[in-house]
């Protein structure tokens, strides 16, 4: 048993889709979240301050005490998961490959579409991964940057929201069988989705298929918490607006004990490095 806290980091509040489901299926471990949701989105960046700023959200759950760290953002995981895994002696988990598998076994025709950001576009590795391992399928990418913006301003039930959902995604309409949302901020626009591209089209939630792998490696290096401790409440950190996370976090995750605060991440950084 290991009774400290998993680490999850985000550009910003779309990490919270993978916490909710983490809490469905192993609610008895305790969560400590960082979200960049002053620097959000991380999509238009380059790579380059893409890896800076993943890092500096790394050593800040680092100084956590943390068991494991998970990269709720497919795009810090697409540019710099391989470099953080290879360098931490704890499991880092990406959400990327579990996305991919699932969208494999969902298909029935084998044609899939991916939606993310731009550099999660940019860097095709969903189609590298979905063709190294079912190389018939015909895949699809598709930028959406509007969409990022629209979660972190909380606007997800607004006219707006549906505007750019239906404009963004009219290429992929009629052209897929399944559509992998590749940004964890997505899921918080679903039902939009899912009425644009048709209710035949199967969704693959990224983010939510990751927590089977941190249950696998939870149980592989024998690390979970003891169900028998009492229950911590999770510690959420953004360098945004705290009032404005713990309003999205309370619609996402009623009933759920947590705690917000901001924090100055640059401030918050001693001598940890890598």
């Amino acid at each position: 048993m290991d009774n400290r806290p998993i680490g999850f980091l985000d550009s910003g509040v779309g990490g919270l889709t993978v916490v909710r489901e983490l809490m469905r299926q192993l609610p008895h471990e305790q969560v400590v979240y960082i979200g960049d949701s002053a620097r959000a989105p991380y999509g238009p960046r380059p790579a380059e301050q893409i890896k800076t700023y993943t890092w500096e959200l790394v050593n800040f759950l680092r100084k956590q005490d943390v068991k494991m760290i998970v990269l709720a953002c497919n795009t810090a995981t697409a540019v710099v998961w391989e470099d953080i895994k290879s360098q931490l002696d704890i499991p880092v988990i990406g959400v990327i490959m579990p996305g991919a598998s699932a969208a494999i076994k969902a298909t029935r025709t084998g044609k899939i579409g991916i939606i993310g950001t731009p550099m999660t576009v940019q860097s095709d590795i969903y189609r590298e991964k979905i063709t190294s391992l079912a190389p018939q399928s015909q895949v699809e990418s598709l930028a959406c940057p509007a969409f990022v913006p629209i979660v972190e301003s909380n606007q997800m039930n607004s006219p707006l929201a549906k505007k750019a959902v239906y404009e963004t995604l009219a290429p992929l309409v009629g052209q897929v069988d399944t559509l992998i949302l590749g940004c964890t901020h997505y899921p918080l626009l679903r039902p939009i989705i899912q009425n644009v591209m048709g209710q035949e089209v199967a969704l693959v939630d990224s983010g939510a298929e990751s927590v089977r792998d941190i249950s696998v490696l939870l149980n592989y290096f024998g690390i979970n918490r003891d169900p028998r401790q009492p229950a911590q409440g999770h510690r959420f950190y953004t360098t945004g607006g705290a009032d404005s996370f713990a309003h999205i976090a309370g619609n996402w995750l009623p009933d759920v004990p947590f705690t917000v605060n901001h924090i100055d991440l640059v401030a918050s950084l001693d001598e940890v490095t890598v």
